[in-house]
């Protein structure tokens, strides 16, 4: 069984169990998803590509010194509010 659309990048679940190791196999270039019911559920990437998405990339220190908000007079005031009462 073929993956199903989208430039052979896309399987349903029945197809991706039966051709698993096609799938793997295609996910060490091209992202691949898996739908359910007809709507993407889940998408297979390589560990390379994956380790490559949720690399650190700095720390908030450095985030926050890199904002272009940087240096603004930016008026920030923490309300005062009352806590809301909460029903038991």
């Amino acid at each position: 069984m073929q993956p199903s659309t989208h430039e052979d990048k896309s399987w349903t679940v029945a197809g991706a169990k039966a051709k698993f190791s096609e799938v793997i196999e295609r996910a060490q270039s091209v992202p691949q998803t898996i739908t359910r019911n007809g709507k993407p559920s889940v998408v297979v990437v390589s560990a390379e590509e994956w380790q490559r998405k949720t690399a650190r990339k700095g720390s908030l220190g450095e985030f926050l010194m890199d904002s272009p908000l940087r240096g603004t007079d930016l008026d920030l005031e923490r309300q005062r509010d009352e806590p809301r009462d909460l029903p038991l």
